[in-house]
This record gives C-alpha cells, sequence and structure tokens, in this order.
C-alpha cells in the first residue's frame, strides 16, 4: 500500500511539474552525455603522454652512460649536469603550473596552446642534447644549457597535459579510464623511447679501452691515439648513432602532439576558474597544507625515487659489473615490454583491492628481485628473469601517482568548495618534488662513481666502482621505497572517503544542474 501512494505522489508531482521535469532531465542528460568520453578521446588523450616517457626514459637510462663514455665528460662534470639539469627542471614545474593555472580561455581551450606552442622549440633542444658539439672548453655549458631548456619547455607541455585530466570529463570515472588508456601508452613510450634509443645505440657501442696494471687515468685525455677493443666501430659511428635515435624520437614528439591537439577537446565550464586568482605563494600554501596531498607526494617522493635511482644507473649496472656490455639495451628493453603488460593488471587490481593497497603489493614486489640481481653472480638468463619481473612493479610505480592523484584533487574541492581553478598547481607541485629529489639522486650517484674511480670508457673497472653500482640499484632503492610505504599507512583516503566524496561531488554537479534549469525556466517566463 505504501509502495502504491509513494508511486501516486510521485506521479503527481511529475504531472505538476512536467514542463520542468522534462527540462531538467534534457539539461541533465546532456551533462551526463558530455562527461562521457569516447575510446577515440581517451586513446588521442593517451597519445599524448607518450612523447614526455619516451625522452624521459632515454635520458633516464642513457644520458648518464652518454655523458661519460660518448661525451668523454668528466664524472664531476657529468653530476653537475645531471643535478643542474634535474633540480632547474623541478624549479619550473610549480611556476609553470602557477601560469597555466591563470592562463585565459581560448577557442582551442586553456591548456592545449601549452602543448602546441612548445614543441618545436622542445624538439629542437633534445636533438641537441644528443649532438657532441665540435669544442671542447665550453663542451659543459653547451650539454647544461640545451638540457635545462628542454626540461623547461618539456614541462611547458607535460604540466598543462597532466592537469587535462581534470578537464576532459567531469565524471571520475571517466577520467580514471582514461588515466588508464594514458598510463598503458606512456609506458608503451617507454617501452619505444628504451627500443629506439637502445637498439639503434646497441648496434654501434662506444668501444671500450683495455685497462691493466699499469692503466694511468691521465693517458684517457688521448683517446684517440690508445687501440680500442672494437676497431670496426670508431667513437664517431656511436655519436651518429645517438643522433639518429633522438631524430626519431623527435619525429614521435611531434607526430604524438598533433595527435592531443586534435583529438581532444576541453570542456570550457570545466575549465573555467570558480575563484578569485591568488598570489603564487598563496597557492602554493593552499596546496600544501592539504593533508592527503601531503602524505600522497611524500610517499611518492620516496618511492619514485627509489625507481629513478635504479633506472638512473641500471644500464651502466648491466654493461660494468654484470659484464653485459653488448645485452644491456635488451634487459631494459625486457623491463620495459613486462611493464606494459602489466598495466592492465594493475588496474583491475587497484579497482578490485583499492588504490592504497595496490600501492603496498605494487612497490614492494620489486624488493625480492633488487636483493636477487645484486646478490647473484654474473647470469645473463637470471638477469632477465629479474628484470621481467621487476617491470610488473615498475609498472605500479607509473599508474599508481597518476591515478590517486586526481582522488586528492576531488577531496581538496569537497573540502575547499569554493577554491576552484587550482588543478595544474596540484600537478606541478607533484612533479617539483619528484624531479628534484631525483636530480639530488642523480647527482650524488655520479659523483659517486667519480669518488669511487670510475674511468672513462673502460673496459673494467676499480671493485670500488662495482660495489657503488650495486648499492645505487639494489641497497638504496630498497631503502627509499620502504620509506615511503610506511609513510603511505597514513595516506588518509581509502575506498571508502574516495566513494563519498565522488557522491558529494556529483551532488554539486546536479546542483549546479539545478540552477541552471531554474534560470532557463526563469528566462523562459520572462
Amino acid at each position: 500500500m505504501a509502495k502504491g501512494e509513494g508511486a501516486e505522489q510521485s506521479s503527481n508531482a511529475t504531472l505538476l511539474q512536467k514542463p520542468a521535469s522534462q527540462d531538467e532531465i534534457k539539461l541533465a542528460s546532456k551533462h551526463e552525455q558530455r562527461g562521457r568520453l569516447s575510446v577515440c578521446s581517451k586513446l588521442c588523450y593517451a597519445v599524448g603522454g607518450a612523447p614526455y616517457q619516451i625522452t624521459g626514459c632515454a635520458l633516464g637510462f642513457f644520458l648518464q652512460i652518454y655523458l661519460l663514455d660518448v661525451a668523454l665528460l668528466d664524472p664531476f662534470y657529468a653530476s653537475i649536469i645531471l643535478f643542474v639539469g634535474r633540480a632547474w627542471d623541478a624549479v619550473t614545474d610549480p611556476t609553470v603550473g602557477f601560469l597555466v593555472s591563470r592562463s585565459p580561455w581560448t577557442r582551442f581551450g586553456r591548456m592545449l596552446p601549452w602543448v602546441v606552442l612548445s614543441t618545436p622549440f622542445a624538439v629542437l633542444c633534445y636533438f641537441l642534447i644528443w649532438y657532441v658539439p665540435p669544442f671542447e672548453d665550453g663542451k659543459v655549458i653547451w650539454y647544461l644549457v640545451f638540457y635545462c631548456l628542454f626540461q623547461t619547455l618539456q614541462t611547458c607541455f607535460h604540466v598543462p597535459y597532466t592537469a587535462l585530466t581534470m578537464f576532459i570529463s567531469s565524471e571520475q570515472k571517466e577520467r580514471d579510464s582514461a588515466t588508464a588508456y594514458r598510463m598503458t601508452v606512456e609506458v608503451l613510450g617507454t617501452v619505444i623511447g628504451t627500443a629506439i634509443q637502445g637498439q639503434i645505440v646497441g648496434l654501434a657501442n662506444a668501444p671500450c679501452i683495455p685497462v691493466g696494471d699499469e692503466f694511468n687515468v691521465t693517458t684517457t685525455m688521448s683517446m684517440s691515439e690508445v687501440n680500442i677493443s672494437e676497431p670496426r666501430i670508431s667513437l664517431t659511428h656511436t655519436r651518429n648513432a645517438y643522433m639518429i635515435a633522438s631524430g626519431v624520437i623527435c619525429a614521435i614528439y611531434i607526430l604524438c602532439a598533433i595527435v592531443l591537439f586534435f583529438g581532444v577537446r576541453e570542456i570550457k565550464e570545466i575549465s573555467k576558474p570558480k575563484s578569485e586568482r591568488m598570489s603564487f605563494v598563496q597557492g602554493i600554501c593552499l596546496v600544501m597544507r592539504h593533508v592527503p596531498y601531503a602524505k600522497l607526494v611524500m610517499g611518492f617522493l620516496f618511492t619514485s625515487l627509489g625507481f629513478m635511482l635504479l633506472e638512473g644507473n641500471f644500464a651502466l649496472f648491466c654493461s660494468t659489473t654484470l659484464g653485459f656490455r653488448n645485452d644491456f639495451q635488451n634487459i631494459l628493453l625486457v623491463i620495459m615490454l613486462s611493464a606494459t603488460l602489466s598495466i592492465p593488471f594493475w588496474q583491475w587490481f587497484l579497482t578490485r583491492f583499492g588504490k592504497k593497497t595496490a600501492v603496498y603489493f605494487g612497490s614492494s614486489s620489486v624488493i625480492p628481485f633488487l636483493i636477487l640481481v645484486a646478490c647473484v653472480e654474473s647470469n645473463l638468463v637470471v638477469t632477465y628473469i629479474v628484470s621481467f619481473m621487476a617491470g610488473v612493479s615498475v609498472a605500479s610505480a607509473f599508474l599508481l601517482p597518476w591515478s590517486m592523484l586526481p582522488d586528492v584533487v576531488d577531496d581538496f574541492k569537497v573540502a575547499n568548495p569554493e577554491t576552484q581553478g587550482h588543478e595544474a598547481i596540484f600537478y606541478s607541485f607533484y612533479v617539483f618534488f619528484t624531479k628534484f629529489a631525483s636530480g639530488v639522486s642523480l647527482g650524488i650517484s655520479t659523483l659517486s662513481l667519480d669518488f669511487a674511480g670510475y674511468i672513462t670508457r673502460g673496459c673494467s673497472q676499480p671493485k670500488e666502482v662495482h660495489l657503488t653500482l650495486k648499492i645505487l640499484v639494489s641497497a638504496a632503492p630498497i631503502f627509499l621505497i620502504i620509506i615511503g610505504l610506511i609513510i603511505f599507512v597514513t595516506y588518509p583516503i581509502n575506498e571508502e572517503r574516495r566513494q563519498g566524496n565522488r557522491k558529494l561531488l556529483q551532488e554539486q554537479r546536479d546542483n549546479e544542474v539545478d540552477s541552471e534549469t531554474d534560470s532557463t525556466e526563469l528566462g523562459n517566463l520572462v
């Protein structure tokens, strides 16, 4: 009886408000359709993430070994370039994020113009990083300038692109799905970057110099006068190979930017700031006072730092300590292929068990294999197995930070409903902390090799160098990952809170729909 009465009352209410109800349904339906993304839109959006990962992977895996053994820089100067470049890149992230958040709306959107305008200059600077200038005195300045310029221009591409996640749809489910597409393509981008850089360069490995008991480090200044172990491949061939690889990557960079620009549409209502503009310092304080964001950043700061330390030294570890000078590029490729294949698994895992649980399992699963690769004697088959299993954990390190950042932004919106339009600051500051820390770690690691007595282009290295590399790819990453996992214990956004925020934001959007409907009705009456 109660059920019938309720249905009757609902029917009467519908009859009394039929015109308004139809308008509301139509507007709500339009709002819901606007929040949905087609597969084509998700793919075009995902393609935009490839340039950052392709270039980042090539630089992360190969720049250190390139500066030491191809550009023939002293390890001390190489460490300065790596540290200053990453530190400068970290400083530009919050600056660009703040500028992006204040950018006016254009006919192409608010984020996409940054992507298009920065692309040609970034491509040019990237190519010049892998070019050895015909002079010696200013070589360090050359690499430092173009490395910093490229990092700045790439920031102008990547910060607006990552913030675009919040602007392509108002539906959290659609944003999570688009993020999964993006992470798959980005990890695939690491495979492409590793394959292009590794395979092309691997065909022309920089020749090493035999090292005997009487070896004098000062003789490395006259490399052309020393017999090389591979006389058919000269250092010039190796340098040309690096330039060819960089040219191919530049072409892919441009193609991906074109696909992103023409395949993705920003929704003006979502992109429009809803609060008054604030100063740069105010934006920093506002973001960092949000406790879930601070804990998320600190947790991923340490876990990401562990993986970056591994990435920056693994190529040198494989070629020097393990003795796989002609196979290290294939080992790196196995890691990235494994990571690519594992992305769908981690997407299912975080959906089924929650994102916080996925962090624990994903980050900790690499620890046994890092111990194994450092303890087992040089064995190519074991190294390939360890690399494949380690790639599974690397996939979680790629996916989870970017999957959890939208949850923090949503939590911030719920806590601060009147303060909107600062999404780019959230993303840029996360990148700032991770890049700055990685710059410090890479600079220290390269400097450690210098202190350990690293011999440029040496076919063999002192025992101190091997020990240092084992620490850099095993003990140090494990220590950093454990610290990150401890911090995540206090991370407050669990699945219950995440779903609650989702419902509250949906109610806010429904209220906006109601307000628009009332305005439409009032306009019709007038």
